[in-house]
């Protein structure tokens, strides 16, 4: 009789799981960012007559573990504010919703937040700049094209946020903003407002002397998995008078001619805040070789902080090769922390990991980041696991990047992070 009052139980508890009462603040949560109208997934679920087709679908891809897309091994020092990730008991909730025919319960009006015709996610912006129409062939690779646009700022501007809408997504390797301020020797001498190609001696050109940070300052990237998110509410990036904007484009071509169109929205902020946030990608190991028919190839890169700073966020970058990223924070005190550990990285799905409060790394802070290859068949996405692989452009090629976003105060000197300057990219010295 007990066995059979529990198994009443728990089968009434399964049944009165229904759309609206119990998946609908799941999916809002954990898969709105995405699956929207007019969002980065193919199908939207702002309500329950476009949910239920899907209802199997995402039964399967939850419990695989494909979706959300969360690739963060949980027990890191820190907790993330964009965590997609879903509890066991969500997980047995939706699947427990499916296994019962996914009933609905009440209705419920469509989730409204993010419209159809809302073209940006953080709002109306203050400017938009577009990429004039970048003809992207049927086949490729393409070289990075970069095009300066001028801002014609007059006066130094603080960005409280930033977002890229994508327009051909489905050919996009990348695509990076940087700010370049006046008198900078990064792609001197380029026309403005024409997309053009240099070679990696051109982008390298820097002037004996010149502070990193003086030369070019990253702004915002997007890369497959990005997600537009503001910063901080007491903190912003500098735009200095007179700067332009210079976008690196890296398309890969997918059998398909067409012609992009993205654009970029900045969000000005009213007043000078708090804090300065720097991205930067500086934490990279240009020397990785990776032998033909090696399955576990680690690449370490490591720096080293002059001046304290706060940790905002963490990207893991490398190209099909790659397999997992961990970085982790080496404090003067001879404490250890492991700051973020992705032990299966997908290269359609590159996360950034925003810390819900940014990790103070004090001065003599070591960053070390550890980066996992597969160089052999069992890789499917390998293309060729006979050769010897090295930093390069193309997706055929590697690299080993943790984009990280640092907070400083407002009126420090980036250029004194560093216990030891970088070694960049094609850089030369006059």
């Amino acid at each position: 009789m007990r066995g059979t009052l529990l198994s009443l139980f728990f089968a009434g508890s399964a049944l009165a799981q229904t759309y609206s009462g119990e998946v609908r603040p799941v999916l809002v949560r954990n898969c709105m960012g995405c699956h929207y109208t007019g969002g980065v997934a193919p199908m939207a679920f702002v309500d329950y007559q476009q949910v239920r087709p899907w209802a199997a679908a995402i039964r399967e891809a939850i419990l695989s573990g494909t979706m959300p897309p969360w690739h963060a091994a949980p027990g890191t020092a820190h907790a993330f504010r964009n965590d997609r990730s879903l509890t066991a008991s969500e997980k047995s909730l939706i699947r427990s919703w499916v296994d019962h025919g996914s009933p609905e319960g009440e209705p419920t009006h469509a989730i409204t937040s993010m419209a159809a015709d809302a073209k940006w996610k953080l709002g109306k912006p203050d400017i938009t700049v577009q990429v004039p129409g970048f003809a992207i062939p049927k086949k490729g690779p393409l070289p990075y094209s970069f095009l300066i646009v001028p801002l014609h700022l007059e006066h130094d501007t603080w960005v409280r946020a930033a977002e890229f809408r994508i327009d051909q997504r489905q050919a996009i390797h990348h695509l990076n903003a940087f700010v370049r301020a006046p008198g900078s020797s990064y792609l001197e001498g380029f026309p403005r407002e024409k997309i053009f190609v240099p070679t990696t001696a051109e982008r390298g050109k820097r002037k004996a002397g010149e502070p990193l940070f003086a030369r070019r300052e990253m702004l915002l990237g997007y890369e497959p998995g990005y997600e537009p998110m503001p910063w901080l509410p007491d903190g912003a990036k500098l735009i200095r008078a007179g700067s332009d904007l210079i976008f690196e484009m890296h398309y890969n071509p997918n059998g398909k001619e067409a012609i992009d169109h993205s654009e970029l929205a900045l969000y000005f902020a009213t007043a000078a805040p708090r804090y300065r946030i720097l991205a930067i990608d500086t934490l990279r190991d240009l020397d990785l070789a990776i032998p033909p028919q090696t399955a576990s190839y680690v690449s370490e890169a490591n720096m080293t902080l002059a001046q304290p700073a706060r940790l905002l966020s963490i990207q893991p970058h490398m190209h099909v090769r790659g397999h997992s990223m961990m970085v982790r924070a080496f404090y003067p005190d001879s404490r250890e922390e492991t700051l973020i550990d992705v032990p299966r990285y997908d290269f359609n799905w590159q996360t950034t990991y925003v810390l819900v409060k940014p990790a103070l790394l004090p001065k003599g802070t070591r960053l070390v980041s550890r980066a996992g290859y597969d160089n052999t068949a069992n890789n499917a996405f390998n293309p060729d696991p006979n050769a010897t692989v090295r930093w390069g452009d193309q997706t055929t090629d590697e690299m080993h990047i943790a984009f990280l976003e640092l907070v400083i105060d407002h009126a420090a000197d980036p250029n004194s992070l560093f216990q030891a300057e970088p070694k960049m990219i094609g850089i030369t010295k006059k």
